[in-house]
């Protein structure tokens, strides 16, 4: 039998390998469209209230935000499984076009109702701008040599929640900024930095696909939307309706039939589904989903309570709330980045689930002696023993699901991933909530029904000059009407900040003590965490990227078709992307030559 020389396979199969410079490009598109929408979550929530006074409608801006997050997570899935079908270039593309027209009709709203539709289109862009990032990553760079380059995502993360809150304030302050009414740049700022991001992806971004024939899961992607909508629905507006009322029962019995429905299709759809089954036989793709539900419980329950507090009880605007984040997203980028370099010289990672989850762990305990006299700066270390937890805990629990799972498989283990933390992160913050505004009647009453607080509250109210100042109005018509009390902090707070501070102390200590309950609450989750992480199995980092590997086994393939048809010999010895003979036919179909 004849036998050629290895370099023949340069014929056969493209070089995946990509230079620093080219990944470092890249890298930065994939950072600006992962930047649209992590600053969109936090930019927006500062304006919300302007935007609400002036489309004449604050009542409904729950909706204007639920609309975004439902879409935004039942779509991140089907972003992960179209990229495995149809490659990750054109469904990036498609997500940034999507949610730049989201954000062009969001700045143009007229009305509340309009913002919300219009919410969801962003939505449905920011699935793909969240999850596909991460997936091309998995495809560029090895699992070892990717742990040094995704501390860069999570410093997009750490930017985007305190420049945020500043953006978004100054916007919704500006009455007008070149002839726009200021809140609407809150959306429109975004088709500059979009377009930029765009442009990159499209110089830049090449990464090479084989295209198969598959099946596309219709039912899967039908049933995860029917399973996820109304839970989420339910998570978002449960202490609105009521969580035993009659439309939270239909929530929980639709959801609940959906989930059914899901796990049904995906099982019929076997490799094909939106989100294989047979991911979660690895027992390391199991644990790392299980952990990222649980740290997405913890994180955003931290991130939701804790600027509440900060502007409650320490009186800080929402802006300042966002620069006093600062020691929480510090400790999330030096831990991330210190991680993912010891990740990539070792090769080992199951140290850091468990240092994180003990270090979330230690943050929350720290919480749990909160109270009203307590300085920011004590609230602050707390902050940056949180942040520590969450960068080891974020790319690593993503390494380990994209590291367990077959190169074919990155785009839906990645999606899942996210899609589960989002998951944990929505449950988490109606939960937190839940409690927290359950918590804060019951001690108001406790509070207030205390024989020495009402001796000093008289004495307080009894001063003439006390009385005829109208900053206190507010606080002494709750007194003269102690029903009223259990109410006091459901609606706008901003007269605890103008009143007397003698008055306005009983509510502040009422509201750290409630926030107290929370932080046991999202401690007992972190534990079980933590708990959990020393049984996380962390399989070895692969050497070679989702790319390298999808070429190895495309030319393995066209090797043995060359053979096959020529009686070549393929040395077994060798590298898989070895052909052993000349004149190698072109690929059978569904093992196609990879294209961009």
């Amino acid at each position: 039998m004849s036998r050629v020389d290895s370099n023949a396979s340069a014929q056969v199969v493209s070089d995946p390998a990509m230079t620093h410079r080219q990944i470092l490009f890249v890298i930065f598109g994939l950072m600006a469209g992962m930047f649209l929408s992590a600053l969109d979550q936090t930019i927006v929530g500062t304006s919300m209230r302007t935007i609400g006074d002036d489309l004449d409608g604050l009542s409904l801006q729950a909706w204007v935000t639920t609309a975004y997050l439902i879409v935004s997570t039942i779509s991140t899935p089907i972003y992960g499984k179209l990229s495995d079908i149809f490659g990750r270039r054109p469904l990036f593309i498609v997500a940034i076009a999507i949610f730049l027209l989201g954000s062009l009709l969001a700045g143009l709203a007229t009305s509340m109702y309009e913002l919300a539709i219009f919410r969801a289109v962003q939505g449905l862009g920011a699935g793909g701008l969240m999850a596909l990032p991460l997936t091309i990553m998995g495809d560029m760079l090895a699992p070892r040599e990717r742990a040094k380059y995704q501390g860069y995502f999570l410093a997009v993360f750490g930017v985007s929640s305190v420049i945020g809150p500043l953006i978004g304030g100054f916007f919704a302050g500006a009455s007008e900024i070149l002839f726009v009414t200021g809140w609407r740049w809150v959306f429109l700022i975004n088709l500059p930095i979009g377009i930029i991001a765009l442009a990159v992806v499209l110089k830049f971004l090449h990464i090479p696909h084989t295209k198969r024939p598959v099946r596309i899961d219709w039912w899967g992607a039908a049933t995860v939307i029917v399973a996820a909508v109304p839970l989420l629905l339910i998570a978002e507006q449960g202490r609105e309706w009521g969580w035993g009322s009659g439309i939270a029962v239909a929530c929980y019995v639709i959801g609940a039939l959906g989930i059914a429905g899901f796990v049904l299709a995906e099982k019929l759809m076997g490799d094909d589904a939106l989100i294989p089954l047979k991911l979660f036989r690895s027992p390391t793709f199991r644990m790392a989903t299980i952990l990222g539900v649980l740290v997405g419980f913890g994180m955003f329950g931290a991130m939701m309570t804790i600027p509440l507090y900060l502007q409650l009880v320490n009186g800080a605007t929402p802006t300042e709330s966002g620069f006093l984040m600062l020691p929480m997203i510090l400790g999330l980028m030096i831990s991330s980045i210190v991680s993912g370099q010891l990740i990539s010289r070792t090769g080992k990672y199951k140290v850091f689930p468990i240092v994180g989850t003990g270090f979330m762990a230690a943050g929350f305990y720290y919480f749990t002696w909160a109270s009203a006299d307590k300085p920011v700066w004590f609230m602050m270390i707390g902050m940056l023993l949180v942040g520590l937890g969450l960068g080891q805990l974020m790319q690593t629990l993503t390494l380990a699901s994209q590291n367990s799972v077959g190169p074919r498989d990155i785009g839906v283990a990645t999606s899942g991933s996210t899609f589960f933390r989002q998951i944990g992160g929505t449950l988490g913050t109606a939960i937190i909530f839940s409690v927290l505004f359950s918590r804060i009647p019951e001690v108001l009453r406790d509070v207030f029904s205390n024989p020495a607080t009402q001796r000093e509250l008289a004495a307080v109210a009894s001063d003439p000059g006390v009385r005829a100042d109208p900053a206190n109005a507010q606080i002494l018509e709750m007194l003269a009407n102690p029903s009223a009390l259990g109410s006091a902090l459901d609606g706008d707070t901003s007269f605890l900040n103008s009143s007397d501070p003698r008055l306005a102390a009983p509510f502040l200590d009422s509201f750290a003590t409630a926030t107290v309950t929370v932080f046991f609450v999202s401690l007992g989750v972190v534990l079980v965490a933590f708990a959990l992480s020393f049984f996380l199995k962390a399989t070895p980092l692969r050497e070679k990227s989702a790319l390298q590997e999808n070429a190895d086994a495309d030319a393995a393939v066209i090797a043995q078709q060359a053979a096959n048809a020529t009686g070549a010999l393929v040395e077994p010895s060798m590298s898989t992307g070895a052909v052993l003979g000349s004149g190698a036919p072109e690929p059978a179909t569904g093992s196609g030559r990879p294209t961009e």
